[in-house]
């Protein structure tokens, strides 16, 4: 009896010890892809690079992510956890408009800063990437869009006109081209987006 407890103990600690071995391997493989999505994009990202990167064979990559859609989907979760874009809730608690997207503006604009590279080739790959990497993205944009425009103006048809300034105000798009391209400073590209929404907020005479 007392062996037979043994044995299960010593079978329980060897399955522990496995599923720990299997969870690091994953996770190792994870954080390779991650890292090469990173430097030379999701375009160019092969499993071999991965493998070689993540110190295991092709084999083991497999085994782990049978399919692209299973190492994006673990890459993309990982790295989101790991650089948590900005909360529209937290700026939905600021009544101005103004003050509003100021703020958001600022929290992006920092986000995207930090987070150039990996986003400026994830933006640019998005043709080789599962569809669920834009929708992704298209959910968060809609969250914006749910929190930003309220309060700028009455009128149906100037909304529209506010809800796509608002729009080009918050893409990453418009954040590299001033800042990157055109060498503002963040705080100066968040001051002149903020002044382009309020200028087509004004204007009451635009068809």
């Amino acid at each position: 009896m007392v062996e037979q407890m043994r044995s299960t103990k010593t079978r329980a600690y060897e399955l522990k010890k496995r599923a720990e071995s299997l969870a690091e391997t994953r996770e190792r493989i994870t954080e390779a892809a991650v890292e090469l999505h990173g430097s030379v994009g999701p375009r160019f990202t092969t499993i071999s690079g991965v493998a070689e990167r993540a110190g295991v064979t092709r084999l083991t990559v497999y085994r782990h992510f049978p399919g692209d859609d299973d190492l994006f989907m673990a890459c993309g979760t990982h790295w989101r956890a790991q650089h948590p874009r900005p909360n529209p809730q937290l700026w939905a608690e600021i009544g101005d408009p103004e003050a509003r997207l100021t703020a958001a503006l600022r929290d992006l604009y920092d986000w995207f800063g930090e987070n150039s590279g990996m986003l400026g080739n994830v933006m640019r790959d998005l043709d080789v990437m599962p569809s669920f990497v834009a929708q992704w993205w298209t959910d968060s944009e809609a969250a914006m869009k749910e929190v930003l425009p309220p309060g700028w103006v009455s009128d149906r048809r100037q909304a529209r006109r506010v809800v796509a300034a608002i729009g080009h105000a918050t893409s990453f798009a418009t954040w590299r081209s001033l800042v990157v391209e055109q060498r503002l400073r963040d705080r100066e590209a968040v001051v002149l987006m903020v002044a382009f929404v309020r200028a087509v907020a004004e204007r009451k005479d635009a068809r």
